[in-house]
């Protein structure tokens, strides 16, 4: 390709040593960075405006060309720390919960927790505003993700990690975001595009010091909580929540 090769990023914490690993390899001088957040990013990939992209697994079923294209992704095998519901109350007190728009896999994860794990029916409400974590209170319960994720577990009494609920719930790790290209790329690129997050992986002491954090502890968090391999396990992981996401689908997709 003669044009330099759109890369959709999320710059969350989560994300910050793949990102390493590409702005110190020599694949950067063939992409063109661009970053958003997880649910926008999916649009981007659909519509063309991105070629490939870290992308939330519960919209690859509606990009009608993709390919999942590296050896490493976003996932868990169990608890996650920044992926949860957050509550006032134990979970069968809660009534309704608030979504976080940044991550449609987050949100059916939630449903799928909900109705099948907890075997509870609170009313669900989409939220589209960066102040929507000042109204979890009462029995009002909300999905945050991310490095907000963070920043609530300071102020919730219930923190139900997500990544550990689908752990109980299945048995199985969890993948939240793989990178995934809408149209064929150059096997070299892929090559040196899969080297350049390995690169990364292997240098998370470097990416620790990039990124000083006082909310949770880093080398925790990417060597214990996130999984970044995406091996013949998490190919089975994800299988496992495509499957149920194909149940929920249908509410799903007119919901939002």
């Amino acid at each position: 390709m003669s044009k330099k090769i759109r890369v959709g990023i999320i710059n969350y914490l989560n994300v910050k040593p793949l990102l390493y690993g590409i702005r110190h390899n020599e694949v950067m001088n063939e992409i063109e960075l661009i970053e958003t957040f997880p649910a926008k990013l999916a649009q981007m990939l659909r519509d063309d405006e991105v070629d490939i992209g870290i992308v939330p697994v519960a919209a690859l079923p509606e990009i009608p060309e993709h390919y999942i294209v590296s050896d490493y992704c976003i996932g868990c095998d169990g608890p996650v720390a920044s992926v949860c519901l957050f509550s006032e109350v134990p979970v069968n007190r809660i009534r309704k919960v608030l979504l976080d728009y940044h991550s449609r896999t987050s949100v059916a994860l939630t449903r799928i927790l909900l109705k099948h794990y907890w075997n509870i029916s609170p009313v669900l409400e989409y939220v589209e505003s960066e102040d929507y974590r000042s109204l979890i209170r009462d029995t009002t319960a909300g999905v945050v993700i991310g490095d907000r994720a963070f920043e609530q577990r300071i102020k919730s009494s219930y923190i139900y990690d997500l990544g550990e609920i689908w752990k109980e719930y299945t048995g199985r790790g969890f993948v939240f975001a793989t990178w995934a290209a809408n149209k064929k790329l150059p096997e070299d690129f892929l090559k040196n595009f899969n080297e350049a997050n390995a690169f990364g992986l292997r240098k998370i002491e470097e990416v620790v010091r990039e990124n000083p954090y006082p909310l949770y502890d880093l080398n925790k968090y990417y060597r214990y909580n996130i999984n970044y391999e995406f091996d013949d396990k998490k190919r089975a992981d994800l299988e496992i929540f495509l499957s149920e996401l194909k149940q929920l689908l249908p509410v799903f997709t007119t919901a939002i």
